[in-house]
């Protein structure tokens, strides 16, 4: 009988990192692309894929440059009236895909992209047209292949238009190499960034996200609290102007690994030094994160309120549900090893977790075999979740859990905004809490 491939966690743990299953190692077996799956792992991926994050640049437009297969998805964006006349396309023949003509055709393909945006905005407005702040130039695994010099490709774009222009790779193909897909896009997208003489030595950049963080963060505060002035974000950024205000910044405070490249780069181009911090959704953890970022600063940040404030909350959560039993996902906005660790550290029951299994979070992954050792570890992408039955959960975190447990109470929990620190954890229990009520 066919069955849905699992570990537990004590099993993983006494494996070892280095002797994972190849079912749990994405590189190592066909992808499977389930519906549950389908939002992250597909080009017209939800939320910001390539295509959408290279729009991240204020005033910019994109070509893609693709063949036909590639570039249909993205008509789903183009439809969102902020990105109605964002989006342009050069499709790619098989000729071109052989011999790589298209490559001599780009900043023909840009100059006319520039004359179709003059004569339409001069169709319904009487204001002076301005030129796009950027062109970005997303192109696909037809050129990984070829190996094309996309930085020559963007100078020569640069001196026919005169817009800066900025490669975008939507490479599927280094999906698991150094640099995927969504680390080289936030190089891409910070790289129109020009060195700023004069420094204010109490601006902060946050770094990491294409949407903002949630007003009611306490990082805000906390920023403020030591004296910083401006605290900006690139999703903010409502011109090209405040855009190039993020080279004033002292230090970057960067919340997505996925953006170190793009904070180093920052950092030898610019001389803007970065800090890291992690999205967790432990209380002791982030008080002593925040603590380790004072010491980084030489300050002390005073966060006990919003420590207890949120102590409060999930003891309230436990005290009126009890030992929930748990399935948490991937699609959401946290580690699933790192939030299947808090629950269980709470005292809820985790009865299986569906993540990717990397270098990083497999220190949480150790910890959780140590008070949840039958958690069973699945892995989203491998061909045997075809044959998933469900487990005995009574509520879900996760996009993806919603297709495995369509008949259970549970939240995706991926929300445009974004959570961070204790904030994050409050706001999580507060739409569990609203889930079970509703589902009563």
């Amino acid at each position: 009988m066919n069955n849905a491939f699992y570990k537990t966690a004590k099993e993983l743990s006494e494996l070892g990192y280095e002797k994972l299953p190849s079912e749990l190692k994405n590189a190592e077996h066909l992808i499977y692309s389930s519906p549950a799956t389908l939002s992250f792992n597909s080009p017209g991926a939800k939320g910001f894929g390539v295509k959408r994050a290279g729009l991240a640049v204020p005033d910019s437009v994109m070509l893609l440059v693709s063949p036909g297969c590639c570039g249909r998805n993205t008509s789903l964006f183009r439809a969102q009236p902020e990105y109605r006349d964002r989006f342009f396309f050069q499709l790619l023949d098989d000729t071109d895909i052989v011999t790589g003509r298209h490559l001599t055709k780009i900043p023909q393909a840009c100059e006319e992209m520039l004359e179709a945006l003059k004569k339409n905005h001069e169709a319904v407005s009487e204001e002076p047209y301005q030129n796009p702040s950027a062109i970005m130039i997303c192109i696909t695994c037809v050129d990984a292949l070829l190996g094309t010099d996309m930085e020559r490709v963007c100078r020569k774009v640069t001196e026919k238009t005169g817009i800066p222009s900025v490669a975008c790779y939507m490479y599927a193909l280094t999906r698991e190499k150094r640099l995927p897909p969504m680390s080289a896009v936030r190089t891409s997208v910070y790289s129109l960034l020009e060195k700023c003489e004069k420094r204010n030595s109490a601006d902060v950049n946050i770094l990491g996200y294409f949407t903002p963080l949630f007003e009611s963060s306490e990082l805000y505060p906390l920023l403020k609290s030591i004296g910083v002035k401006n605290i900006r974000e690139l999703s903010k950024c409502q011109n090209f102007e405040e855009y190039k205000e993020l080279s004033k910044a002292n230090f970057n405070l960067v919340l997505n690994l996925e953006t170190r490249a793009a904070a180093q780069d920052i950092q030898e181009r610019l001389g803007i030094p970065f800090i890291e911090m992690l999205r967790l959704y432990r209380p002791e953890k982030i008080r002593n994160q925040y603590r380790l970022l004072g010491q980084a600063l030489g300050v002390t940040f005073d966060d006990e309120k919003y420590y207890l404030e949120t102590r409060n909350t999930i003891d309230s959560f436990k005290e009126k549900y009890g030992r929930l039993k748990f399935a948490v996902g991937e699609i959401q906005k946290g580690d699933a090893l790192e939030m299947a660790l808090m629950l269980a550290e709470e005292g809820f029951q985790v009865k299986e977790v569906f993540a990717t299994v990397g270098e990083l979070n497999f220190v949480f992954l150790k910890r959780l075999a140590e008070i949840s050792p039958d958690t069973l570890i699945y892995s989203n992408m491998s061909p045997t979740m075809l044959f998933y039955e469900q487990e005995d959960v009574d509520i879900y975190i996760g996009a993806d859990c919603q297709y495995y447990h369509p008949d259970k109470p549970g939240i995706e929990w991926c929300d445009d905004n974004e959570p961070f620190g204790y904030d994050a954890v409050t706001k999580l229990f507060e739409r569990l809490e609203i889930c079970l009520k509703e589902n009563r």
